[in-house]
């Protein structure tokens, strides 16, 4: 029997017909046509665009910077390095606080304040990636409504990738790319889980710590490590009746900066309250801002610091490329599977089958 043929259709069962359906369309559309991939662009074309104060230029070479590809990272580098004489005018703001502190609704509040007098402002966002499935929601855009549409302002968020140390160094040769493409207002908003605050203080001028009231005791926020870095302390959602929380934090904020040493700028941090939800007090978070950089250049230590943070970063490239030669060595590679095998048969202990393999490592280094 045909199968395209219906029991139904009989003459027998008169006043009744069934249609025999249509063609199924093909599961790809003949339309489409094979994209070509645009070819790379040179490091000339990318730094002239970013100088130039192309948006999608200064997108491209970021996610370049970003790229494990070794054909990418070289470009990269070549960008920074013709970059560089054009960076460094920029105030570089970090911005931390736990999950839930309104730390990207601050950022777009704070963002359009300082927009107001002009300039430009670029957002550099760490998202936490899942240590599972190594994604990220990558939202902060979603946050921060009216800045991600302005004209003058640069949004772009990084996935950490289970790597802080890592995407802070991205992080921080994204800064350069964006002070030579004009944005001279960098705000640097980190994980806020607590690991990767110290990598941000060292690429930032300004450390601002973002806390909540009304939310147990507030004795639980102030963290020594945390509390030492920030140059200011700002109380968020100081709103209706939260108001007298917020101004009760306040005070043992204060109360607990008296206790830590001075600090090494001279400055002695602010603590303020604020809502980024009603946009108000924005104005005099900004003047405490205002204040502690005019304080800092007066001083000299605003030179310091930043010749402190960049010999930093010289140090942390070569500990990063020291690990990187160390474990891409295939010799290495097995030797580490050999002792690891040991050692989780409990044949040898942890630090000698370390020893083993780095005096393994410089012993044949050396040989080469």
């Amino acid at each position: 029997m045909n199968q395209h043929h219906h029991i139904e259709n009989d003459d027998k069962y008169s006043g009744l017909t069934v249609n025999s359906g249509v063609t199924q369309p093909p599961s790809v559309n003949p339309y489409l046509k094979p994209r070509r991939r645009k070819p790379l662009p040179t490091s000339g074309e990318l730094v002239e665009g970013i100088l130039k104060g192309d948006v999608t230029i200064l997108s491209r070479a970021v996610t370049l910077v970003e790229s494990l590809s070794h054909e990418h990272q070289a470009i990269a580098q070549e960008v920074i390095e013709k970059c560089l004489p054009y960076s460094g005018n920029s105030r570089r703001i970090g911005i931390t606080g736990v999950p839930g502190a309104g730390k990207s609704t601050s950022i777009d509040v704070f963002g359009l304040h300082i927009l107001k007098d002009g300039g430009k402002l670029a957002v550099l966002a760490i998202d936490p990636s899942s240590e599972r499935t190594k994604g990220s929601i990558l939202g902060d855009k979603t946050r921060m409504e009216r800045l991600a549409v302005h004209p003058s302002a640069f949004i772009r968020p990084s996935p950490s990738a289970g790597s802080l140390g890592g995407v802070a160094r991205k992080t921080r040769e994204t800064i350069v790319l964006c002070e030579a493409a004009g944005y001279n207002n960098i705000f640097v908003e980190t994980v806020g889980v607590g690991q990767s605050e110290t990598a941000v203080h060292s690429m930032v001028d300004f450390f601002l710590l973002i806390q909540l009231a009304g939310t147990g005791d507030e004795l639980q926020g102030i963290k020594r490590g945390i509390m030492e870095m920030a140059d200011g302390i700002v109380i968020n959602k100081a709103d209706g009746d939260n108001i007298g929380p917020a101004q009760l934090a306040q005070a043992q904020f204060r109360s607990a900066l008296h206790l830590f040493p001075p600090t090494e700028s001279g400055w002695k941090p602010e603590v303020l309250c604020y809502s980024g939800y009603y946009e108000l007090g924005i104005a005099e978070v900004w003047d405490m801002i205002d204040r502690y950089f005019d304080f800092v250049r007066a001083n000299g230590y605003f030179d310091e610091k930043r010749r402190r943070q960049a010999r930093f970063w010289m140090y942390e490239s070569i500990d990063e490329q020291l690990r990187k030669h160390f474990y891409d060595n295939p010799e290495v590679d097995a030797l580490l599977r050999d002792n690891e095998t040991e050692v989780l048969a409990n044949r040898r202990s942890s630090f000698a089958a370390a020893a083993k393999v780095l005096d393994y490592y410089f012993r044949n280094k050396n040989n080469r």
